[in-house]
């Protein structure tokens, strides 16, 4: 009885240890990243620090302009503009390699790295311009 607890120790400890190996996703979030995300805030770095603000994209008194992230990897991003708040939809691709996320409107493609994502935020930094945008859901 003694040896069959000790293999029941040892195969539950076996278990445990599999269970905690790295799964070499090299520090990508295993939370979706399709969903419809309202534009935030931008900003960007400044002398090390991030500097965020709200997004003056976004039209006082309308809804928060958008970016849509589809799981045909269809990306829809609506603006909403102007005294009546009419929305524009803009619709494109995206592809998610690793924490890169490339979006391409027409034959304009922006490649960003994904800060953060959580299940209430997106936070991508363009890889060229190196401006921070803060999405939420």
């Amino acid at each position: 009885m003694k040896i069959k607890s000790i293999l029941l120790g040892l195969l539950s400890i076996s278990f445990f240890a599999v269970s905690c190996s790295n799964d070499d996703n090299e520090g990508e979030t295993i939370v979706p990243l399709q969903g419809k995300y309202n534009l935030s805030k931008t900003g960007t770095i400044v002398n090390g620090q991030e500097v965020l603000v709200d997004a003056p994209q976004n039209e006082s008194g309308c809804s928060r302009d958008y970016l849509e992230l589809k799981l045909s990897n269809v990306a829809v991003i609506g603006d909403y503009d102007g005294d009546n708040c009419a929305l524009t939809e803009t619709t494109g691709t995206y592809v998610r390699s690793h924490n890169d996320l490339t979006i391409t409107i027409g034959n304009a493609s922006s490649v960003s790295d994904i800060m953060n994502l959580t299940n209430k935020e997106l936070k991508i930094k363009d890889k060229t311009t190196g401006i921070i945008t803060v999405y939420t859901r």
